[in-house]
């Protein structure tokens, strides 16, 4: 047997069995209310009964994946908490913040799609996600693959930052904020990201149109 397949087998074993020794969200969860009462502790031995339910009884244990349930509700609260948040401090300091032009909104919706593009796809931006994420595979020009890491919070965080679609609302939220809170800005901004996504287009036809032609 070639002695570095051996090697580099034994090193994906331990690199596999480190992951697995290292104690998610969930374990450190039990383990923090195991000894403990009261109510904040019956809820969390409830959402962890909970969640082993939704992924033991919902599929056949050949077909099941892992679903960080705790990492999803933790990222629904961090949204939530912060969309309040900024709807309260508009409230208070911008109440003649206007709406959205018909015109504003089409500029962002073209900069939103460009930009959660970049922050989910982008090579250049990998280091942003690698914490979270590790690569998979090259895809399209200047783009890469990648797959969430084990972990309740760290698969959540990183299907989300890995998924131009789910990472659209949150992006799409921050325009809107800000563009109550500075339109002006947020329309220059706005303006650059959908300049850079027409240039995108304007490459993608071109490369077309020479595979046509050749």
């Amino acid at each position: 047997m070639d002695p570095s397949a051996t090697s580099a087998a034994t090193a994906g074993t331990d690199r596999t069995d480190r992951t697995d020794r290292i104690p998610d969200t969930d374990e450190r969860l039990g383990r923090a209310v195991h000894s403990h009462g009261g109510p904040l502790a019956a809820a969390v031995r409830w959402w962890l009964r909970t969640r082993r339910e939704y992924e033991e009884l919902g599929t056949d244990p050949e077909d099941r994946d892992e679903r960080p349930l705790t990492g999803y509700a933790l990222l629904m609260g961090g949204y939530a908490i912060s969309t309040v948040t900024a709807a309260g401090l508009l409230a208070r300091h911008r109440r003649d913040a206007a709406l959205p032009t018909p015109g504003d909104l089409a500029l962002m919706s073209v900069a939103v799609y460009r930009l959660t593009r970049t922050l989910a796809k982008d090579a250049v931006v990998s280091p942003l996600r690698a914490p979270f994420t590790v690569f998979s595979a090259p895809a399209g020009p200047g783009e890469v693959l990648e797959e969430p890491r084990p972990g309740a919070v760290r698969h959540a965080v990183g299907e989300l930052i890995t998924c131009p679609f789910c990472l659209g609302q949150w992006v799409g939220t921050a325009a809107v904020v800000s563009y109550a809170a500075a339109p002006r800005a947020t329309r220059w901004v706005s303006a650059g990201m959908t300049v850079v996504a027409a240039a995108d287009a304007l490459q993608y036809a071109y490369a077309a149109l020479e595979k046509t032609e050749g």
